[in-house]
Formats: structure tokens, sequence, C-alpha cells
């Protein structure tokens, strides 16, 4: 993260919990080797996964 390669958690967490709605978050993971940020969250009772680049920010996939 301090070269500037792989962007925040608080950036990537800024960008990603205003499109979960009424989802409560659980908390981040993160990958080193994949440089990818899994974000958890519980909706009615299921945990979602939201796993993004971080390096782009962008969603890779979403767990439903």
């Amino acid at each position: 993260m301090m070269a500037g390669k792989v962007k925040s958690i608080r950036s990537i967490e800024n960008r990603i919990l205003p499109q979960m709605g009424d989802s409560e978050y659980i908390g981040p993971e993160f990958d080193p080797g994949a440089q990818v940020y899994r974000l958890k969250f519980i909706r009615d009772g299921r945990v979602i996964f939201v796993d993004v680049d971080g390096r782009t920010g962008t969603i890779l996939r979403q767990s439903r």
C-alpha cells in the first residue's frame, strides 16, 4: 500500500459500503498475493462476501 499499488481499506470501504444498502458490515480481509479485499456483510441472517480488486477498487465477485 505504501508504494501506491493497492488502495487503502478505507477508500475501498467508502466505495463499496454505500452500495450494500441495509446490509450490516462485518469487516474486511486482505489477500496480499492476489491483492484482493474480501468485505463481509450480513443481511437477513446470510453472509455476503464482496471481493474487490485492491488496485482498482472494482468488484470482482459478490456472493448472494
